[in-house]
């Protein structure tokens, strides 16, 4: 059994970025690292979109980046100028490529499918496989998205759609979502917000072609790519082990009311990276606990009064785009929490507290 001072269960998007980050930082000089990664080959699998609070290391890898979006529902629609944080999307296959280039240069780093060769008892454990618990009855941001491409010029790739309420709700929350990469190319995802108990929402291919033909009136296009997938929009149970960290959702860096995670794993990446040395000892990173609680109230309202769902996000972005953006990156101050907060109908949330 082969021993590593660190090993990474996971070789996703929190493992690898982990990875990188502990190895550009120099950390692996004289550490071993194992990557437990199940997968055969690494290929453009997902995207993973945000606004750009905060510097990263991977601006080489953004297919677009907007300042403009807008949120459609049927009583409305509303357009947000946005210069400060622009709004990124990263090709994963392009992360993948330059960040296996990277650790295949250090000698102090090997790939497994599995554990079996490996000794877990003395190594640090870094892991991002979520618990095999049947979650089936808690919220989850599930989506399928395709790339289309079409002949002619549809699209204004100056500004993209964040929210289009405009569809049918099914007593949920679903509301399509179209990234314009150019005049002629848009990723196009169907999400909604919902358990995952049954399958009565997952007709995803029937929802995309129905809004792409009659929402967005395009007859004639192709389809360049595919993808699909489930953001836990819950934290999951995990118990506390001295020599363990959890990381990605696994680790709770999905920000509950969005599903949005990358940025959270790369601030994540940097305090372990900074703290390695005496990782056993270090504080458990958090999000942030006003998010926790502010979120948790967030779902309860979307659980029981889902249909009050597109307002409300109409609502909150009314007011200062900094602001909302800030609050939904988790970067907000209390003056700003408090600024969305007063948007929110008030006896709605306050009766969704407990």
């Amino acid at each position: 059994m082969k021993e590593f001072d660190y090993i990474i269960l996971g070789g996703g998007c929190a493992g690898l970025s982990l990875a990188y980050e502990l190895d550009i930082n120099k950390k692996l000089e004289d550490k071993t690292l194992a990557i437990v990664e199940t997968r055969d080959e690494y290929k453009r699998d997902k995207t993973w979109s945000f606004w750009k609070v905060n510097d990263h290391n991977f601006d080489d890898c953004v297919i677009k980046s907007w300042s403009n979006f807008s949120i459609n529902s049927n009583f409305e629609s509303h357009e947000v100028v946005n210069n400060e944080y622009p709004y990124q999307t990263i090709d994963s296959g392009l992360f993948y490529k330059k960040v296996l280039n990277q650790l295949k240069k250090n000698k102090n780093i090997q790939f497994f499918k599995n554990t079996d060769l490996i000794s877990l008892n003395n190594s640090f454990i870094f892991n991002s496989i979520m618990p095999k618990e049947n979650y089936q009855t808690n919220l989850w941001q599930h989506f399928k998205g395709i790339e289309i491409e079409t002949p002619k010029d549809i699209f204004d790739e100056e500004i993209f759609n964040l929210m289009d309420f405009n569809c049918d709700q099914r007593d949920n929350v679903h509301f399509f979502y179209t990234l314009p990469f150019a005049k002629n190319k848009a990723l196009i995802e169907t999400t909604w917000l919902s358990k995952m108990d049954g399958k009565s929402l997952n007709d995803y291919d029937i929802q995309l072609e129905k809004y792409i033909k009659q929402t967005l009136k395009i007859k004639n296009y192709k389809i360049n790519y595919q993808e699909q997938g489930a953001i836990p929009l819950f934290y999951p149970l995990n118990k506390t082990e001295k020599n363990k960290i959890n990381i990605g959702s696994a680790g709770g860096m999905t920000r509950l009311s969005t599903g949005y995670t990358f940025l959270n794993i790369q601030d994540h990446s940097k305090y372990i990276t900074h703290n390695i040395e005496k990782i056993q000892n270090t504080k458990t990173y958090h999000i942030g606990k006003k998010y926790e609680f502010l979120d948790n109230i967030f779902l309860n309202v979307l659980k029981n009064n889902p249909d009050k769902m597109p307002k409300i996000f109409l609502n909150m972005f009314k007011g200062s785009p900094k602001t909302v953006i800030k609050f939904l990156s988790n970067k907000s101050n209390i003056f700003e929490d408090l600024g969305i907060i007063l948007k929110m109908p008030k006896w709605t949330f306050i009766k969704n507290i407990f």
